[in-house]
Parts: structure tokens; sequence; C-alpha cells
């Protein structure tokens, strides 16, 4: 900024990619002679995997992209669960999302006024807790939403968030619009017999799981 405030740096609306009206968040500078390398420091937003499950294969690939075409620097993830690809150049933009979806057949995520990219917690694939399929749920509505993701038509951004049980690790009730929170529908169950077994320091029922196991 400027002595009086008055921030250098023009944020997004300004640049994206052929057929899209979101994924791409621009920044420019006005003073470009004062940033030198930066003065455009665009950022990308690529979809997420449900449960942001990635291959180290896929994270290899991505990254080599990005190095390719951006800075390197990474956010993993938002708070809209995107992976964020932080300060590219407008010229790059284009090459970049022909190598993602031709080559890497991933997406852009959602920016601006639109659906943004819908996101889960990773459920049943790892979650004892979990109480319905949060992955699969995120997975249909992302597929059926990919107009509302990429052509931004709403006055605000809106965001769907899924967690398979309370204990919400995606932060849904407090993150997005629509918040999908699996709840116990029956009456608790509880074996009796363990909790004695527990309570009576048993072998095979660890206090706090076995967490402090060996500590003094």
């Amino acid at each position: 900024c400027n002595g009086r405030g008055i921030t250098h740096w023009k944020h997004g609306g300004i640049v994206g990619v052929f057929g899209y009206g979101g994924g791409i968040v621009g920044r420019y500078s006005d003073v470009p002679a004062q940033f030198p390398g930066v003065e455009h420091f665009h950022t990308v937003r690529i979809a997420q995997p449900s449960g942001l499950y990635y291959s180290t294969e896929n994270l290899r690939a991505l990254m080599d992209l990005w190095e390719r075409y951006g800075s390197g620097v990474t956010n993993m993830h938002g708070s809209t669960g995107d992976m964020i690809f932080l300060g590219t150049r407008t010229e790059n933009l284009e090459p970049l999302f022909w190598d993602l979806t031709h080559d890497l057949k991933q997406d852009l995520g959602g920016s601006g006024s639109n659906l943004r990219t819908p996101a889960c917690c990773l459920g049943e694939s790892r979650c004892e807790w979990a109480c319905y399929d949060a992955q699969e749920a995120c997975n249909s509505l992302t597929q059926r939403y990919q107009d509302e993701i990429h052509r931004p038509a709403f006055p605000y951004k809106f965001k769907f968030k899924f967690s398979a049980c309370p204990n919400d690790c995606v932060a849904a009730i407090a993150r997005s619009d629509f918040a999908v929170i699996g709840t116990w529908k029956d009456n608790i169950r509880i074996d009796q017999a363990a909790v004695q077994q527990y309570i009576a320091g048993a072998e095979g029922y660890p206090a706090n799981g076995g967490s402090h196991k060996g500590g003094n």
C-alpha cells in the first residue's frame, strides 16, 4: 500500500480462461516497475478430489505443472477446499489450463460469485464415526453443478460442505452455506461389558486408546 492506505494491487475478475468465468483470481499491480517478476500474480484454484485423496504420482504431476507455469507456491488447502496455486502470469493461464484438463484430467475449482467447489471429510473411507458416504455425496454434487462452479451467476458465493458425522471435520457448520452433517438415527448403543473391562483396566482396553502407552 502507499502512504494513504490505497493498495497498488487489483484483485479478482480481470483474467480467466476461455469458456470459464471462475477458477482464476487475478492480481495485477498498477506500479509494475516496483514489482519486477511478480507484477502479475494470479491465483489458480484446482478442484480437489473428495476427501482430499491424492496419489503421490498425481501430486508430483501437479507440482511439475505449477513449476512450469507458475511460482511453485501452493496452499493445501484453502477453506474453500481447492488446491491453491499462488502466482502466475496472464500468458501462462491458457497453457496451464490446457495441460491440467487434457494431460492430468483435472479441472478448475470455483471462485467469485458462484457455487464454490463442494468439500467433504474422508467419511466412510477412513472414519468409524461416519454416518453416511460424504465422499459420494460431495462427488455427485460436484459433477451435477459444474456449470454453476465455473460460470458465476450468483449475487454472492455459495458453499456446500459435507461432514459424515457431528465431529464436523470440514467445519461445514462454520464455513458453508449448505451444511450436510451426518447424525445417528437410532438409540445410542453401548457395549456395557466392554465399558466394565475398560474401567477395570483390562488388557485389550487401554486408556485413551493406548495413546499414553510407554509414557511416564
